[in-house]
């Protein structure tokens, strides 16, 4: 990316399941749920989101196999995104296995990431 306009960083959490996908989404979300860039497109190539790039970066604790990697890009509403992963995030306690939840122990699964965006 030789344009970088902002970045912003998320945490998302699956408190029961241990779902890496779904704190992943959570984490994306999180980051970009706050933020509008209405000038952009005027700083865009051609004036088109479809140019913006998005680099994802995720810290996560465990289950990179599991992860759904199309899922974290479908949290993103446009751009080129691109997805890297780096051992991070958090493993913790919930105190409590609910198996109609579909735990499978008590871990709760937290995840960091990092959004950038340019061109």
């Amino acid at each position: 990316m030789d344009n970088l306009f902002f970045i912003e960083i998320g945490m998302g959490c699956d408190l029961h399941g241990q779902n890496i996908t779904k704190a992943s989404v959570r984490a994306v979300q999180n980051a970009i749920h706050h933020n509008s860039m209405p000038g952009l497109r005027s700083v865009l190539p051609g004036g088109s989101l479809d140019e913006m790039k998005v680099h994802v970066k995720l810290a996560l604790p465990c289950d990179k196999e599991k992860l759904d990697i199309e899922q974290v890009k479908a949290a993103l509403p446009y751009g080129k995104v691109t997805v890297e992963l780096q051992d991070g995030g958090m493993l913790t306690t919930s105190g409590i296995v609910l198996p109609d939840k579909q735990d499978v122990n008590d871990l709760i699964y937290v995840v960091i990431a990092s959004v950038e965006v340019g061109y």
